[in-house]
């Protein structure tokens, strides 16, 4: 008879693993073999520590005896079933197991340690079925319960967080990873930059000077855009999200697998403005309708049917808003995550930073706040792998100076957006502080000088890179066309005839 049987015959753990309906997802014999191959080679809690911890255990008494032994790995000090005795002379769960001599059999019983990792996985996978079994009991309890406080939303709303939660836990470290592979990554994007059209390595905005200066919006990148309001920072999110799902479409990438192999699936956080505001934005861009006249009514018919069109055009469009208002940080990653599993998500945008909230933790001190909020979305952009977009707000201290273009200190309430960002980026639309300076109709030779700006800056728009983590700073110049909310390429003097790198 071996060990493990030997186990069952005590009556003390027999048919513990046996499933059956009046009993939670477990499996002793697994716990005992990862315990015994610990016991017998410290080593191995390394190839397990990322998978599980003690709560994931069923017994409580194996519960106890893996943190034991991890803390004492963990400094460095040897954990078998002679020193770990110690630590349970008084436990009672123990005792009724056979005392220490069960350290000793567990230890003995070990069969192999090249399957720990699989015991682990099989600890943990149970571990979350009790979890989801318990959650759904709970959600069945509450809802049985007719309480004047608690409303069935509340009930919904408070069952998707823990769902969300629970979906977190587990995620399995990275860890070191040779330079080798790290070289063969860089040399695939590089390689994929150098194959694709206009050398982007990253997803295209549609604005060509911008891919340029930028090379596409990479993965992994945190890049705020930043400005002053009116100056245009939803519009050029907007536009860029149209432009990047507009242009979808997916197939089979370079390395083999089937993606998305140009524009992307966009998701849009927009908590300040309704989706169907945001929807109206998109459309009048699309149908070159002004969006005024969207809103009051005032079309006239062929306006109307390219309106319709436009829309029927962009119903297939992969682009995701949610419009939830004063999301924590948490709930946004959570609802990021999903939105990936499910419907796949290539550009994430977020308009706008200030409105996202942080954790109760820092509740009160909104520099922590902010601190924590561009720490989270930065751990989004590299834990989905996908380029995030977060628009910010300007402090005022810009319009008390003659140069209104903005730069990285006038950044909101906390210096650690500065440090977050891969990319910061200001819009900048001088024509909008020349407008407020109209001189009077009697100051002919100023109302001249000032007419004379107005006609050179009508139309224009500037996005000023002011820090870029893998390149150059810099300004854009791009067109916009206020009536449609739409900014675009700027045509240039050389663009009249031949390319200017033709010259």
């Amino acid at each position: 008879m071996n060990e493990i049987a030997a186990f069952n015959a005590t009556g003390k753990t027999a048919g513990a693993d046996v499933q059956s309906p009046d009993t939670m997802p477990h499996s002793i014999e697994a716990e005992q073999q990862l315990l015994g191959a610990i016991l017998t080679n410290n080593d191995v809690f390394d190839r397990v520590a990322s998978i599980i911890t003690a709560e994931h255990f069923y017994d409580p008494v194996h519960a106890r005896i893996y943190e034991t032994a991890a803390a004492r790995i963990a400094k460095n000090n040897l954990a078998s079933p002679v020193t770990l005795k110690s630590f349970f002379d008084d436990d009672e769960g123990l005792k009724e197991l056979g005392g220490p001599a069960y350290l000793a059999r567990l230890a003995g019983a070990a069969i192999s340690a090249y399957a720990v990792r699989d015991y682990a996985q099989m600890i943990y996978d149970l571990a979350i079925r009790r979890e989801l079994i318990e959650l759904g009991q709970e959600i069945a309890s509450k809802a049985s319960k007719v309480e004047v406080h608690s409303e069935p939303k509340e009930q919904i709303v408070e069952a998707e967080q823990k769902l969300y939660a629970l979906s977190e836990q587990g995620k399995t470290e990275t860890g070191f990873q040779s330079f080798l592979h790290a070289v063969t990554e860089a040399v695939n994007s590089a390689n994929a930059a150098y194959q694709r059209d206009g050398g982007l390595a990253g997803v295209s905005t549609g604005l060509i000077d911008m891919d340029r200066k930028l090379g596409g919006l990479h993965k992994s990148d945190l890049l705020i855009l930043a400005g002053r309001p009116s100056m245009g920072k939803t519009s050029l999110a907007t536009n860029m999200a149209f432009n990047i799902a507009k242009a979808y479409k997916r197939g089979i990438r370079p390395d083999g697998t089937e993606g998305t192999v140009e524009g992307g699936v966009v998701g849009f956080y927009s908590l300040e403005m309704s989706a169907e505001q945001l929807a109206g934005r998109i459309l009048s861009e699309a149908a070159e309708v002004p969006s005024h006249q969207i809103r009051s009514g005032d079309m006239t018919e062929t306006e109307f049917r390219r309106f319709v069109e436009a829309a029927k055009s962009l119903e297939s469009c992969p682009l995701y808003i949610d419009d939830t208002p004063a999301l924590p940080i948490s709930q946004l990653a959570a609802r990021a995550r999903r939105l990936k599993r499910t419907k796949g998500l290539d550009v994430l945008i977020i308009d706008y930073l200030q409105l996202v909230r942080g954790t109760p933790a820092t509740a009160g001190n909104r520099v922590q706040e902010i601190g924590e909020i561009s720490m989270g979305m930065k751990a989004i952009a590299k834990e989905l792998n996908i380029p995030v977009i977060a628009l910010s707000q300007l402090s005022r201290q810009v319009e008390s100076r003659e140069d209104k273009r903005p730069q990285l200190s006038d950044l909101r309430e906390s210096g650690s957006i500065e440090q977050d960002a891969d990319v910061v980026m200001f819009v900048f639309r001088e024509e909008y502080y020349k407008e407020r300076e109209k001189p009077g109709d009697h100051e002919l030779d100023k109302m001249a000088a000032w007419q004379e700006d107005m006609e050179r800056l009508h139309g224009k728009a500037e996005v000023i890179i002011g820090k870029q983590r893998h390149g150059p700073i810099g300004t854009v110049e791009l067109s916009f066309e206020g009536q449609f909310t739409r900014f675009g390429n700027l045509a240039k003097q050389w663009q009249q005839g031949e390319r200017e790198d033709q010259y």
